[in-house]
């Protein structure tokens, strides 16, 4: 009888801890411009039946607590220009109470400026590209995951390297950088991979663990909003990387999710990815087996998100809206865009849209055909009647091309080819155009690849539709396999270094001038209408040469490409250019003589492995 009276008052005593909350999400929120209802999580212990009350601008209602009491969901509404300020939460039980803080901000900018065909924009892998503050190399809490010795431990690149080398990137013509996740990762090392018998890190940012911080290698909140101002008042925008597919396997929802639900499966059974992405485009494809390409874990390691989970998605789209307005990043880089349902990308970009109309969006569809990229481009309504509302997506299927005829001097056949698919898009013009990223081995690593055929490959990214990137250190042709060697550190972005191609007296006579070649296509980018806007006209194809022009009012720039072993004269017809006779072009690169209309005709001689880029002025 006195077991049971004991365990009685034990279990009452229990039934009436008081409320413990380690953390709210969001943790604040801008002052919106019409009323918004936020959904709160919060985290912590024995939220079992609490009731959460706010500030008097502000109205907490539908508490749910989750089965084990660790979580609380918690509506927050927000009236459109409420004032900033702290607004702290009250959380009660039977238990006791509690407060956490919360707060409405002040917007930090005027309005995101968004990226479109008339930038570059420069790829950095934050770690490996420049190391600004060596105080954060060996966090206090991440101790020993520092080791430039190995490519899979943190290098000590950081938001503060980014924000000195801006001058650098101004100079080159950067006009947008695209930063890889800054989320903070994993504080210990990932034991789960052994490549070269090593533990590994997440220093590419792609295994988060706190959605709403910044990892403390890279920096601090303040950091990157400093890097953003200061971008911005020279000129350059700022890309954001997100993730909504998964979250990083050490995240504290992988052993303790808010719902049953929240991811699919769990850390000891869970689906692995079938990385058959082209069933998510074929209409006669079962929902079986899409779901082995949505539902998989990727790599059979990165826990995947469930954003047919109302609350899942409704967390997503919130932490995506609360990084464009405390930040005041211009757009989203989003990864691994095909690996999520259709209709949570139609909701979350929709959301992005509409409070923030001039963000734009670029997705990464890493495949090889049109079809599948196209199927993920705002204005295009797939079988499954959805428009997943992507303003951009990378043209990896051009990619692929560009690596055949200008590394290994295939038939330039085969970008006329591939271009010719470019009606599939709602809006080929908007694709991101690439020669590399963090997720391919480097143009460099091509067999027998020369900086000339980089060169060249860079001249029709110049010159082409679309919007062009540069992955870091491609300006100056450094080489890399795949995935890590890829990666490797900038030279000169760290004290010691043997030498520093940030500058021009640190880079070889080759990089140099394959860097000045860069310069000069940015710079003459920037200069044309044509080249930025101007539509695509395809003059000429044959075996080894491919020409096309771009046209915008009466301005006009001719691009010829020859990858053939001998020199060769071609006539190439302008007339449906709308291109007349006596018309005088420069070639712009200044390696071949100026040519004039003549009959409808242009006629160029074209070295072995060359390219012209003419302009009118």
């Amino acid at each position: 009888m006195r077991s049971a009276f004991v365990l009685i008052i034990t279990l009452a005593v229990c039934q009436a801890a008081p409320p413990v909350v380690s953390k709210v999400e969001p943790p604040d929120w801008v002052v919106p411009k019409h009323d918004t209802t936020l959904r709160l999580l919060l985290t912590g212990r024995h939220l079992t039946g609490a009731h959460v009350e706010a500030c008097k601008t502000l109205r907490a209602s539908n508490a749910a607590a989750s089965a084990n009491g660790d979580y609380l969901f918690v509506d927050l509404s927000v009236p459109a220009g409420a004032g900033a300020g702290p607004c702290p939460l009250h959380i009660s039980s039977e238990g006791g109470e509690t407060r956490a803080p919360f707060a409405i901000t002040a917007p930090v900018s005027d309005g995101a400026r968004g990226f479109s065909p008339d930038d570059v924009i420069y790829l950095i892998m934050p770690d490996r590209f420049d190391n600004g503050d060596p105080a954060n190399d060996d966090p206090a809490n991440e101790r020993g995951m520092l080791d430039r010795g190995k490519p899979r431990y943190y290098h000590g690149g950081d938001l503060e390297g980014v924000r000195r080398r801006l001058p650098y990137l101004k100079d080159l013509g950067v006009t947008a950088i695209w930063l890889t996740p800054v989320f903070d990762n994993a504080n210990r090392l990932n034991e789960r991979e052994q490549p070269e018998g090593q533990p590994i890190t997440d220093y590419h940012g792609y295994g988060a663990v706190d959605l709403y911080a910044i990892e403390e290698h890279f920096g601090t909140l303040e950091s990157y909003r400093r890097l953003i101002e200061d971008a911005h008042r020279m000129g350059i925008k700022v890309i954001q990387d997100q993730v909504e597919n998964h979250t990083g396997p050490y995240h504290p929802w992988v052993k303790d999710p808010p719902t049953p639900d929240w991811y699919h499966g769990t850390e000891a059974n869970h689906p692995n990815n079938t990385w058959q992405t082209w069933t998510l485009l074929d209409p006669y494809a079962t929902p079986e087996l899409r779901r082995g390409t949505l539902d998989g874990w990727f790599a059979n390691i990165l826990p995947d998100l469930n954003q047919d989970n109302p609350e899942v998605a409704r967390y997503l789209i919130q932490n995506s809206l609360w990084w464009i307005g405390r930040m005041g990043i211009d757009g989203i880089r989003e990864d691994t865009v095909p690996y999520v349902p259709r209709a949570f990308w139609r909701e979350w970009t929709s959301a992005i849209h509409h409070e923030y109309p001039t963000v734009k969006i670029v997705g990464e569809v890493l495949d090889g055909d049109p079809a599948l990229t196209a199927f993920y481009q705002a204005g295009h309504k797939g079988f499954d009647g959805i428009d997943a509302g992507f303003d951009s997506v990378f043209d990896y299927p051009l990619f692929y091309q560009l690596r055949k005829v200008f590394a290994h001097h295939q038939s330039p056949v085969l970008l006329a080819q591939l271009v010719a698919h470019d009606s599939l898009y709602p809006d080929a013009g908007r694709l991101v155009t690439i020669l590399g990223t963090h997720d391919v081995s480097r143009f460099m690593n091509e067999a027998g690849a020369t900086r000339d055929d980089l060169a060249r490959a860079f001249t029709f990214l110049f010159a082409f539709r679309g919007t062009p990137l540069i992955y870091y250190g491609d300006e100056i042709g450094m080489p890399g396999g795949n995935d890590p060697d890829n990666r490797r550190d900038f030279p000169g972005g760290w004290p010691g270094d043997a030498r520093d191609a940030f500058e021009a007296a640190g880079r070889t006579a080759e990089e140099n001038k394959l860097f000045e070649h860069v310069r000069l296509l940015a710079g003459l980018r920037l200069r044309s209408k044509a080249l930025r806007d101007g539509r695509v006209a395809t003059l000429f194809s044959n075996e080894h040469t491919y020409a096309f022009a771009r046209i915008v009012g009466d301005e006009h720039a001719i691009a010829v490409f020859h990858e053939g072993p001998e020199s060769e004269t071609v006539r190439i017809p302008v007339k449906d250019a709308g291109i007349a006779n006596g018309a005088r072009f420069t070639d712009a690169l200044g390696e071949l003589p100026a040519v004039q209309v003549s009959s409808s005709y242009v006629e160029v001689t074209v070295p072995a492995h060359s390219a012209a880029l003419y302009v009118t002025r």
